[in-house]
């Protein structure tokens, strides 16, 4: 056995040979991967409402390389429940990131609304949107290409680049496809009221839900309505949307990985996700 004089150079070194075993590196990133979450949930204004262990030994799978190709990530929750406004601070943050230490091809977004059906043409024949939206349910998982969506998102994840369409939501109901140029990368991000329904969620590695007390989502709704001149419309909107959830969304909180308050603080969930970072970064430093 070899000897070192050095208390110091000995306990580095035992320290090297405990990290780079590929099995206890793996057990020493999901128990810090525990502390991290464990510690957040109990947190007062937490953003983390729930997560399970199949998550974190997953993550800490990718983390050490013992799964080594890209990532996805499905974000579900009901209208106004805060998942585009959490999607774009996890963008934000790991372009940061990434722009920091120079490296490129880190998150591509795949937008579950760039999805709806092309009915450009029935709102013509409607008049208007208005018009037309009270006769297509727009509520419901049918009124997207949810299968050419798992299509583009595994493409990416074999590392091919895709042609993703772009949906106008201006009250056209046009659909361009073969519109924005999607390259691969390390993680693969989508949102959306139908990211985790049964036709795509099997695209994803991580299935988060975000969660939210039905009186701040309604009210955030309202508040969205009229943004939008909704008028009277918007109890119609409304209640149709919520039945639609009680079918298709709700339930999705039942096999997500990760369920996350949409209620909390912005800056908690960047906090949150930077301490991973902060793991990822260490452990790419010793091996």
């Amino acid at each position: 056995m070899l000897k070192i004089g050095n208390k110091k150079a000995e306990t580095a070194l035992n320290k090297k040979m405990y990290v780079s075993s590929p099995i206890n590196r793996n057990e020493n990133i999901q128990i810090r991967l525990n502390k991290v979450f464990e510690e957040e949930l109990k947190s007062e204004g937490s953003i983390l409402v729930s997560y399970t262990q199949d998550a974190i030994l997953r993550l800490a799978q990718y983390i050490s390389g013992n799964i080594n190709r890209p990532a996805s990530i499905g974000i579900a929750g009901e209208t106004a429940s805060g998942k585009s406004t959490i999607t774009l601070d996890i963008i934000d943050t790991i372009k940061s990131f990434s722009d920091e230490f120079e490296l490129d091809n880190i998150i591509t977004r795949v937008n579950t609304d760039d999805y709806y059906y092309d009915r450009s043409e029935m709102v013509k024949e409607a008049g208007s949107f208005a018009e037309f939206a009270k006769h297509y349910d727009l509520d419901v998982p049918q009124a997207l290409e949810l299968e050419l969506m798992s299509k583009h998102i595994k493409e990416l994840l074999n590392g091919n680049s895709v042609y993703l369409p772009k949906y106008d939501m201006s009250g056209t109901a046009k659909r361009y496809d073969n519109y924005t140029l999607a390259t691969p990368s390390k993680i693969i991000i989508s949102e959306g009221l139908f990211t985790l329904t049964e036709k795509i969620r099997g695209a994803f590695d991580f299935k988060i839900y975000v969660d939210v007390r039905h009186s701040v989502q309604k009210e955030r709704f309202y508040i969205r309505a009229a943004e939008r001149d909704l008028g009277d419309g918007a109890d119609t909107v409304y209640k149709n949307a919520s039945d639609r959830a009680e079918v298709y969304i709700r339930p999705c909180k039942e096999i997500a990985d990760i369920v996350l308050s949409g209620e909390a603080d912005r800056a908690r969930y960047k906090a949150f996700l930077n301490k991973i970072i902060s793991i990822i970064q260490e452990h790419h430093a010793l091996v």
